[in-house]
């Protein structure tokens, strides 16, 4: 997980980096809209793993409310 998060980490700086390079508004905001593609993905990947190796140290109760979170999270980030 934490491998991804800095892979993640990488890619914005990389993308901040290339928005200062271009200096116009209209093609930051295309490597911007890449970026958005970017979050939710890794998000969801470093979530799947943790439930993954957390699955066998939860209850099925509990393991029900951590996914109903991660919907609810999905949902208010996905929702315009």
């Amino acid at each position: 997980m934490a491998i991804l998060r800095m892979l993640s980490g990488s890619v914005e700086i990389t993308a901040a980096l290339i928005m200062l390079r271009l200096n116009q508004v209209d093609k930051a905001l295309a490597v911007n809209s890449g970026l958005a593609l970017v979050g939710p993905t890794v998000l969801i990947l470093t979530t799947a793993i943790g439930l993954t190796g957390m699955a066998q140290d939860l209850s099925p109760s509990k393991l029900a409310w951590v996914g109903i979170g991660v919907a609810c999270l999905l949902i208010g980030i996905l929702k315009k």
